[in-house]
């Protein structure tokens, strides 16, 4: 477990520095008051907090060894990216599937490397999947951090339902945000039940936007 000690005039200014010294997200880390003043006629506020983060090596417990000396150099590859990036962190493999290798990336900075909507992440699987072809590893790579693929997939299956039941509504179509082909897939796969309901990919580039629209509208 790593320790550091923050101080400010009130709990949110001391939670601020950490925030912006350590380059995390609040969620990311526990927050204990060990000392508060509170403001008087002749002295100022003054709150202490103790910052607990999970420390790297610590969370590797339960990890799946390499398979082999390639997929050992592929978490290699990735941890020495993410160092380069300022980010450093260890790589550990969640799961290994027959053509699927789940990687997980441990880091104090999970948030920075996990990005707006992902996209961070997103840009350092494609690298990866680049590099694993050259290895010759028969498997797709997918990396995660924090259990955000998890979460995100989790919202944007309520995402999708929402939408369709607002489409359905109002006899029309809505527009989502665009999203990379594995997210898209979601959306597309999670109302291909609902039979009066379309959807269809609309855009150029690796992300693009998903077309919710009600099935008997004038197209």
């Amino acid at each position: 477990m790593v320790e550091e000690i923050f101080e400010g005039k009130t709990e949110k200014e001391a939670i601020d520095k950490a925030v912006s010294k350590l380059g995390i997200d609040r969620d990311e880390f526990d927050v204990e008051i060990i000392e508060s003043q509170e403001k008087g006629l002749f002295r100022k506020g003054k709150v202490r907090i103790k910052v607990q983060m999970q420390d790297d090596e610590e969370e590797l417990t339960g990890s799946m060894e390499p398979e082999n000396d390639d997929e050992k150099k592929l978490m290699e590859f990735l941890e020495e990216c993410i160092r380069h990036m300022g980010f450093p962190g260890n790589v550990k493999i969640q799961s290994r599937e027959e053509k699927k290798l789940n990687l997980e990336i441990v880091s104090r900075f999970s948030g920075i490397l996990i990005g707006k909507k992902g996209k961070n992440l997103d840009a350092l699987q494609l690298v990866l999947n680049v590099y694993s072809g050259k290895l010759g590893i028969p498997r797709k790579v997918f990396i995660d951090a924090e259990g955000y693929r998890g979460r995100r997939e989790e919202a944007l299956i309520r995402l999708a339902r929402k939408t369709a039941d607002q489409v359905r509504k109002n006899r029309g179509s809505r527009l989502l945000e665009p999203m990379n082909p594995f997210e898209r897939r979601l959306i597309h796969t999670s109302l291909n039940d609902l039979e009066d309901i379309d959807t269809k990919s609309e855009g150029e580039g690796l992300y693009k936007q998903v077309r919710i629209m009600y099935r008997g509208m004038q197209r």
